[in-house]
């Protein structure tokens, strides 16, 4: 054991971590992941994933600014389609219509009843 030295915390958390990466794959981790995700909810609700959802997005916001945001939609918006074709934003342009005249509607009627 001479020459030998200690393993961290750190160290032994990674290699474990790998063995385990290696014995049950990826998909092992996206299950627990699941599992643990839909228990918090259960126990903190949907406002606890709203508030750590807004942190994260000011911390994002702050580190590179809203140029960043802009950049990763348009990115996002080229590789939709360029996968899904022109044709997929015809029809969520014509959901979003019918979906907004939808909701005028209600509005109007609700406006009627009070």
């Amino acid at each position: 054991m001479e020459g030998e030295k200690e393993m961290t915390v750190r160290e032994a958390g990674r290699r474990g971590g790998m063995t385990t990466k290696e014995r049950y794959g990826d998909e092992h981790y996206r299950r627990i992941g699941r599992k643990g995700g839909a228990a918090v909810s259960e126990v903190k609700g949907k406002a606890f994933y709203e508030a750590i959802g807004r942190k994260g997005g000011s911390t994002v916001k702050a580190r590179h600014g809203l140029e960043f945001y802009a950049e990763i939609g348009r990115k996002g918006g080229e590789s939709l389609l360029e996968s899904r074709g022109p044709e997929f934003y015809a029809e969520i342009g014509r959901r979003g219509g019918e979906a907004r005249k939808l909701a005028a509607q209600r509005a109007r009627e609700a406006a009627k009843t009070e």
